[in-house]
Protein backbone atom coordinates (compact mmCIF):
# COMPACT_ATOMS: atom_id res chain seq x y z
CA UNK A 1 0.00 0.00 0.00
CA UNK A 2 1.35 3.36 -0.95
CA UNK A 3 -0.72 5.39 1.50
CA UNK A 4 -1.36 4.42 5.06
CA UNK A 5 -4.77 3.75 6.51
CA UNK A 6 -5.73 4.64 10.06
CA UNK A 7 -7.67 2.24 12.25
CA UNK A 8 -9.85 4.72 14.09
CA UNK A 9 -11.81 2.16 16.11
CA UNK A 10 -12.48 -1.55 16.33
CA UNK A 11 -16.26 -1.77 16.43
CA UNK A 12 -18.77 -4.55 15.92
CA UNK A 13 -19.82 -3.08 12.58
CA UNK A 14 -19.45 0.58 11.75
CA UNK A 15 -20.46 3.28 14.16
CA UNK A 16 -21.93 6.68 13.42
CA UNK A 17 -19.50 9.21 14.87
CA UNK A 18 -22.12 11.69 16.10
CA UNK A 19 -24.60 9.27 17.69
CA UNK A 20 -22.49 6.21 18.55
CA UNK A 21 -25.14 4.05 16.86
CA UNK A 22 -23.89 0.88 15.11
CA UNK A 23 -25.05 -0.16 11.68
CA UNK A 24 -24.90 -3.58 10.04
CA UNK A 25 -22.75 -3.72 6.92
CA UNK A 26 -22.16 -5.82 3.85
CA UNK A 27 -18.94 -6.22 1.92
CA UNK A 28 -19.45 -7.29 -1.66
CA UNK A 29 -17.54 -7.12 -4.94
CA UNK A 30 -17.82 -3.73 -6.59
CA UNK A 31 -19.30 -3.76 -10.08
CA UNK A 32 -17.70 -2.20 -13.14
CA UNK A 33 -20.52 0.35 -13.48
CA UNK A 34 -19.96 1.39 -9.85
CA UNK A 35 -16.18 1.71 -10.12
CA UNK A 36 -16.67 4.26 -12.90
CA UNK A 37 -18.19 6.60 -10.29
CA UNK A 38 -15.17 6.53 -7.96
CA UNK A 39 -13.04 9.59 -8.78
CA UNK A 40 -10.03 11.32 -7.26
CA UNK A 41 -11.74 14.65 -7.94
CA UNK A 42 -14.47 13.56 -5.50
CA UNK A 43 -11.94 13.01 -2.72
CA UNK A 44 -10.80 9.43 -3.29
CA UNK A 45 -7.04 9.11 -2.86
CA UNK A 46 -6.42 6.02 -5.00
CA UNK A 47 -7.22 5.37 -8.65
CA UNK A 48 -9.70 2.56 -8.08
CA UNK A 49 -10.52 2.21 -11.79
CA UNK A 50 -6.91 1.18 -12.44
CA UNK A 51 -6.90 -1.14 -9.43
CA UNK A 52 -10.12 -2.78 -10.63
CA UNK A 53 -8.46 -3.62 -13.97
CA UNK A 54 -5.43 -5.41 -12.48
CA UNK A 55 -5.61 -9.15 -13.05
CA UNK A 56 -6.30 -11.15 -9.88
CA UNK A 57 -6.98 -8.04 -7.77
CA UNK A 58 -10.47 -8.20 -6.32
CA UNK A 59 -12.06 -4.92 -5.26
CA UNK A 60 -14.79 -5.00 -2.62
CA UNK A 61 -17.04 -2.26 -1.30
CA UNK A 62 -18.31 -1.76 2.24
CA UNK A 63 -21.92 -0.56 2.40
CA UNK A 64 -24.54 -0.27 5.10
CA UNK A 65 -26.79 -3.35 4.93
CA UNK A 66 -29.51 -2.72 2.37
CA UNK A 67 -27.95 0.55 1.16
CA UNK A 68 -25.83 1.47 -1.85
CA UNK A 69 -23.59 4.30 -0.61
CA UNK A 70 -19.99 3.11 -0.46
CA UNK A 71 -18.31 3.56 2.94
CA UNK A 72 -14.94 2.10 1.96
CA UNK A 73 -13.07 -0.02 -0.57
CA UNK A 74 -10.44 -2.74 -0.37
CA UNK A 75 -8.37 -4.52 -3.02
CA UNK A 76 -7.37 -8.09 -2.21
CA UNK A 77 -5.39 -10.77 -3.96
CA UNK A 78 -5.25 -14.35 -2.68
CA UNK A 79 -1.70 -15.69 -2.90
CA UNK A 80 -2.49 -19.40 -3.21
CA UNK A 81 1.14 -20.48 -3.52
CA UNK A 82 2.05 -18.71 -0.26
CA UNK A 83 -1.26 -19.18 1.60
CA UNK A 84 -2.10 -15.59 2.44
CA UNK A 85 -4.20 -12.69 1.19
CA UNK A 86 -2.42 -9.57 0.02
CA UNK A 87 -4.18 -6.31 0.88
CA UNK A 88 -3.12 -4.03 -1.97
CA UNK A 89 -5.24 -0.99 -1.16
CA UNK A 90 -7.71 0.01 1.51
CA UNK A 91 -9.52 3.32 1.70
CA UNK A 92 -12.40 4.90 3.55
CA UNK A 93 -14.84 6.87 1.43
CA UNK A 94 -14.09 10.61 1.46
CA UNK A 95 -16.98 11.29 3.86
CA UNK A 96 -15.32 8.93 6.36
CA UNK A 97 -12.00 10.83 6.58
CA UNK A 98 -10.78 13.21 9.23
CA UNK A 99 -12.31 14.55 12.40
CA UNK A 100 -15.73 15.08 10.79
CA UNK A 101 -16.01 11.58 9.34
CA UNK A 102 -19.48 10.08 9.28
CA UNK A 103 -18.59 6.54 10.40
CA UNK A 104 -15.92 4.98 12.61
CA UNK A 105 -14.62 1.45 12.12
CA UNK A 106 -14.52 1.38 8.32
CA UNK A 107 -10.83 0.40 7.84
CA UNK A 108 -10.93 -2.24 10.60
CA UNK A 109 -14.13 -3.67 9.11
CA UNK A 110 -12.37 -4.04 5.75
CA UNK A 111 -9.29 -5.68 7.32
CA UNK A 112 -11.56 -8.07 9.25
CA UNK A 113 -13.20 -8.98 5.95
CA UNK A 114 -9.79 -9.78 4.44
CA UNK A 115 -8.99 -11.99 7.46
CA UNK A 116 -12.37 -13.73 7.17
CA UNK A 117 -11.76 -14.41 3.50
CA UNK A 118 -8.36 -15.83 4.40
CA UNK A 119 -9.99 -18.25 6.85
CA UNK A 120 -12.67 -19.18 4.29
CA UNK A 121 -10.15 -20.21 1.66
CA UNK A 122 -7.92 -22.11 4.06
CA UNK A 123 -5.18 -19.53 4.74
CA UNK A 124 -5.75 -19.45 8.53
CA UNK A 125 -6.55 -15.73 8.58
CA UNK A 126 -3.11 -14.73 7.28
CA UNK A 127 -3.21 -11.30 5.60
CA UNK A 128 -0.19 -9.26 4.50
CA UNK A 129 0.30 -5.67 3.36
CA UNK A 130 2.91 -3.02 2.77
CA UNK A 131 2.89 -0.41 5.55
CA UNK A 132 4.20 3.10 5.73
CA UNK A 133 7.08 3.06 8.21
CA UNK A 134 5.52 5.70 10.45
CA UNK A 135 2.31 3.64 10.77
CA UNK A 136 3.85 0.28 11.68
CA UNK A 137 3.42 0.90 15.40
CA UNK A 138 -0.20 1.89 14.83
CA UNK A 139 -0.92 -1.34 12.94
CA UNK A 140 0.84 -3.42 15.58
CA UNK A 141 -1.22 -1.78 18.32
CA UNK A 142 -4.63 -1.72 16.63
CA UNK A 143 -4.56 -4.85 14.45
CA UNK A 144 -1.94 -6.93 16.19
CA UNK A 145 0.01 -6.88 12.90
CA UNK A 146 3.63 -8.00 12.96
CA UNK A 147 6.55 -6.54 11.04
CA UNK A 148 7.85 -9.12 8.57
CA UNK A 149 11.25 -7.42 8.43
CA UNK A 150 11.33 -6.88 4.69
CA UNK A 151 10.20 -4.02 2.45
CA UNK A 152 7.94 -2.44 5.09
CA UNK A 153 5.73 -5.52 4.99
CA UNK A 154 3.46 -6.44 7.86
CA UNK A 155 1.05 -9.29 8.44
CA UNK A 156 -1.90 -10.23 10.57
CA UNK A 157 -1.53 -13.84 11.68
CA UNK A 158 -4.11 -16.37 12.88
CA UNK A 159 -4.70 -15.35 16.51
CA UNK A 160 -5.03 -11.63 15.81
CA UNK A 161 -7.07 -12.37 12.68
CA UNK A 162 -9.51 -14.37 14.83
CA UNK A 163 -9.94 -11.38 17.14
CA UNK A 164 -10.71 -9.06 14.23
CA UNK A 165 -13.10 -11.52 12.60
CA UNK A 166 -14.88 -12.07 15.93
CA UNK A 167 -15.36 -8.31 16.29
CA UNK A 168 -17.17 -7.96 12.98
CA UNK A 169 -18.49 -11.48 12.25
CA UNK A 170 -19.73 -12.81 15.59
CA UNK A 171 -20.96 -16.18 14.31
CA UNK A 172 -18.19 -16.95 11.84
CA UNK A 173 -16.32 -19.46 14.03
CA UNK A 174 -19.52 -21.06 15.37
CA UNK A 175 -20.19 -22.84 12.07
Amino acid sequence: MRRGFIIDKITNSIEERTSGKSFATDIVPILSNEIRNIHKKDGWYFNWKNEFKIKNHRVYKLVLAGKEDIQGLISLEPQANQLFIEMHLIESAPHNYGSRKKYLGVPANLVAFACKMSFEIGFDGFVAFKAKTKLKGHYAETLGAQDLGLDDRMAVFTEEAKKLVNSYYKDFFKK
